[in-house]
C-alpha cells in the first residue's frame, strides 16, 4: 500500500486521513503539514484498490483471501437508519459484498487497523481517524472492531450510499443491479470517455461548492491513479458494491467507544442535511460542526476552516473524547 506521513518521528499525538470513493491520499495534501506544524504525527493512505496501492483483481484467488469479509458473521441484520427528512426507520441491511469482492468495508478497516498497528501507532498510545464521505465507514468499522487501537473518529461529510440495497426502494433494485452488470461487462468505453482532465473537472464543480478549489492540480491528484492498471476494474467494482455497514448502523454499535465528530459542509449537495443533523442524537457523537459555504470535500475547499477544528478534535481526545 502507498501511504505518505508527516512527523513520522514526532513525539506528539497520532493522526491517520482516510479518503473518499475514487480518490486517494493527495486529497489531504492541503492538510498535512498545518497538522504536522501543530505538531502531530500525521498519516494518510490510499485504500486497497485505490490512489496507487495494489489493485488485485477484485474476484480472484489474491484478492478473495484479503478479504476482511472472511470469518465474520454478515448476514443482514435489521438495524435503524435515517431518512432524507431526519427522521427513522427499520431495514434490513445487507452486509456481504453482492459479488465476493476484496474490495469492501471490512477489507479497508482490517487494512486501516494494521497500518496503525505497524507502521502509525506509537507504543501505548492510540490514533485518531479522520475520513471524509464514504471513508467514513471504513474509519467507523475500524473503531468498532479495535476499540483498543482508535480513540475517536471525526468525520468529514459522512456518506449514506444511495445505492445500497437498503437506501433505495425495492422496486429500483433489479434495475440498478442490471446497470451494474452492464457497467462490469461493458463499461470500459464508457470510463475511457470519462476519465479525462475535462470531464472530472466538470464532476467535480457539482459536490465542491468553492469552484476555484477545482484546479487543474486537483484534476491531476485524482484522475492520474485512476489511469494506472487495474483501476477502471476496481471502479465498476465499487459500484456494484451495494452492501455493507451504514452510518447510523456504526454509530449504534457498543463497540464503539472513542468519540466521534461529524463535521458537515452546509452545501453539499449529495448528503441530506437533516440526516447530517439527526447523527447528533446518537451518544457516540460528542460535537456537530456545521461549516456554512462549502460543499462535500471541506477539508479541500477551505482547509483553513477544517484544520483548526481537526486540531480540536485532536485536542478533545487527549481530555478522554470529550
Amino acid at each position: 500500500m502507498r501511504y505518505q506521513a508527516l512527523n513520522e518521528e514526532g513525539s506528539g499525538p497520532t493522526l491517520l486521513l482516510i479518503h473518499g470513493l475514487f480518490v486517494n491520499a493527495d486529497h489531504w495534501r492541503k492538510n498535512m503539514q498545518p497538522l504536522a506544524d501543530a505538531g502531530y504525527r500525521v498519516f494518510s493512505i490510499d485504500l486497497l484498490g485505490s490512489g496507487y496501492s495494489s489493485k488485485p483483481d477484485p474476484y480472484g484467488v489474491v484478492a478473495r483471501a484479503l478479504s476482511g469479509e472472511n470469518g465474520r458473521p454478515l448476514g443482514a441484520p435489521e438495524a435503524t437508519l435515517g431518512t432524507a427528512g431526519g427522521g427513522s426507520r427499520r431495514a434490513a441491511v445487507a452486509l456481504a459484498h453482492p459479488l465476493g469482492s476484496c474490495y469492501n468495508f471490512y477489507t479497508w478497516a482490517e487494512q486501516v487497523s494494521d497500518f496503525a498497528e505497524e507502521v502509525a501507532r506509537q507504543p501505548h498510545g492510540k490514533v485518531g481517524l479522520v475520513a471524509n464521505s464514504i471513508g467514513t465507514i471504513t474509519a467507523l468499522q475500524a473503531a468498532v472492531d479495535r476499540p483498543d487501537m482508535f480513540n475517536g473518529v471525526l468525520t468529514i461529510n459522512p456518506n449514506f450510499r444511495e445505492l445500497h440495497t437498503a437506501e433505495t426502494p425495492s422496486f429500483a433494485v433489479p434495475a440498478i443491479q442490471w446497470v451494474q452488470a452492464l457497467l462490469r461487462k461493458r463499461g470500459q468505453g464508457l470510463f475511457d470517455k470519462v476519465a479525462n482532465p475535462k470531464t472530472v473537472k466538470q464532476i467535480l464543480m457539482e459536490p465542491y461548492k468553492i469552484k476555484s478549489s477545482v484546479t487543474d492540480e486537483l484534476v491531476d491528484v485524482l484522475l492520474t491513479p485512476l489511469l494506472t492498471s487495474g483501476a477502471s476494474t476496481v471502479v465498476f467494482d465499487q459500484l456494484s458494491y451495494s452492501a455493507g455497514p451504514l452510518p447510523e448502523q456504526l454509530l449504534a454499535d457498543p463497540r464503539l467507544e472513542g468519540g466521534v465528530w461529524v463535521v458537515w459542509g452546509e452545501e453539499d449537495p449529495w448528503t441530506p442535511s437533516k440526516r447530517v443533523l439527526a447523527l447528533e442524537k446518537f451518544s457516540a457523537v460528542k460535537r456537530l460542526v456545521t461549516v456554512p459555504g462549502v460543499g462535500h470535500c471541506p477539508h479541500d475547499e477551505a482547509p483553513h476552516l477544517i484544520n483548526p477544528i481537526i486540531i480540536q478534535f485532536m485536542e478533545s481526545l487527549e481530555n478522554n473524547g470529550a
